[in-house]
């Protein structure tokens, strides 16, 4: 199939601003990239006219939660690839907390089958570290790396024994893969669901301390020193946590790091009152915590921004804030949320945004998407960024509508998503 996207905006790094470029893509691929303001003849080809609009590589999700197999009621590949679409994800990576547990190549076999008969965006399934996610015996990781998997993680639990931590990474290394870590000792977490801070003093609850997570990463960081492995963590939200990252990188440990966007945007202070669509694991740090990961973030200790996509049933979440589930759905507010935060207020460029949504976990996880150019796949969104809209989660595209961000005015809103050449979502359809 031939497609030419016309008249469309990319960032130019060199530049440091927006040119005007004319995308040919052939087969599946990008074939060539044309500057100038008159469009080149398009022959017989389907043509897209993306006049006013930014077309990016396709962004990447390397934290994402489908919920299937298990879960169905709350997402389902069919469902969930539909919403990343729709947010202009073109790759994301699933999480193995699922029903089976994604622990055996049957499963990661089930996930690529029904994403290729029923997603629409490419799906990575990530593998357990331990059976069960019981933290007690490690997976097959040789015939689950053979069936599929990138990688492996227990997210939605920590893995409490270091001495499994320490042979699940010297495993991977051996196999030339990455560990993922859910950081969060048990001990400091049990029965409680909001961070220790504003929020937590003055409903007099108990709350989650920062070293719940900070403890894991230090711990973690150390047996990534001893075996080598390539050691990611998961949803950073804490100040201590980024300065255990920065000194891991700065002895030179193979430490990359991903942060979420609520954890960008919000803080404990903002949260209104036991609405648990504002219950998320880690949970809603304190403000210090917020400016802490945005500097991470600027200078290059957080490598990518992940949703922790989590979606959850209405009923779940109105069982109160004690009681609900932890999590909330991103897709679908990622980019226009941090796009209005923290590109039109002048914080960010649009280029520093969009590789860290791009290039960076492409790069980190050695993916051949994430960028334009020609040979490459293929995956492009296009953005819309003077589009102001309402955050409405009746419209989400998920199963679900677990958002804090219902009513939030936004700007920059995707309006087309192309996976390997194919056009799998559109405004207009």
């Amino acid at each position: 199939m031939s497609l030419w996207i016309i008249n469309g905006s990319v960032w130019d790094k060199a530049a440091s601003g927006l040119v005007k470029q004319h995308i040919r893509i052939e087969d599946g691929k990008i074939a060539e990239l044309a500057s100038g303001e008159t469009a080149p003849d398009t022959g017989s080809a389907e043509v897209i006219d993306a006049e006013g609009k930014l077309v990016s590589a396709g962004f990447i999700d390397m934290h994402v939660h489908l919920r299937d197999p298990g879960f169905e009621y709350k997402e389902d590949i069919a469902t969930g690839t539909r919403s990343a679409a729709k947010g202009g994800f073109t790759t994301i990576a699933c999480m193995p907390n699922t029903r089976p547990v994604t622990d055996t190549p049957e499963t990661i076999k089930y996930i690529l089958d029904k994403n290729a008969k029923e997603g629409v965006v490419r799906v990575l399934p990530y593998a357990a570290i331990s059976k069960n996610q019981l933290g007690r015996e490690l997976t097959d990781f040789a015939a689950l790396k053979a069936a599929g998997t990138i990688g492996f993680t227990d997210d939605g639990v920590g893995v409490q024994s270091a001495q499994m931590m320490k042979d699940a990474m010297a495993l991977a290394k051996s196999l030339d893969m990455p560990v993922i870590a859910h950081c969060e000792d048990n001990t400091l977490v049990e029965g409680l669901f909001v961070s220790e801070g504003k929020f937590s003093s003055e409903n007099g609850l108990k709350g989650i301390p920062n070293e719940s997570e900070a403890i894991h990463v230090g711990r973690d960081i150390l047996l990534a020193e001893a075996t080598g492995v390539h050691y990611h963590v998961c949803h950073v939200s804490t100040e201590q946590s980024v300065r255990l990252i920065r000194l891991g990188k700065q002895i030179g440990v193979n430490v990359t790091a991903e942060v979420c966007p609520h954890h960008l945007v919000l803080s404990d202070e903002d949260i209104p009152g036991f609405d648990a669509n504002w219950k998320m694991n880690p949970p809603l740090r304190t403000p210090r915590d917020v400016a802490a990961v945005i500097e991470a973030l600027e200078d290059g200790t957080i490598d990518m921004i992940v949703t922790d996509h989590a979606p959850h049933s209405a009923e779940e979440k109105a069982r109160g804030m004690q009681l609900a589930p932890f999590g909330i759905v991103g897709f679908e507010t990622a980019f226009p949320l941090l796009y209005t935060q923290f590109v039109k207020t002048g914080k960010w460029t649009l280029g520093f945004l969009l590789d860290r949504m791009t290039a960076d976990p492409a790069r980190v996880f050695k993916l051949e998407t994430g960028r334009l150019a020609a040979g490459a796949p293929a995956d492009l969104t296009i953005v819309d960024l003077g589009s102001e809209r309402t955050v409405d989660p009746a419209t989400f595209a998920s199963r679900s509508n677990n958002t804090p961000f219902g009513g939030w005015k936004l700007q920059g809103w995707p309006v087309a998503t192309i996976v390997n050449g194919a056009v799998v979502w559109s405004e207009q359809a």
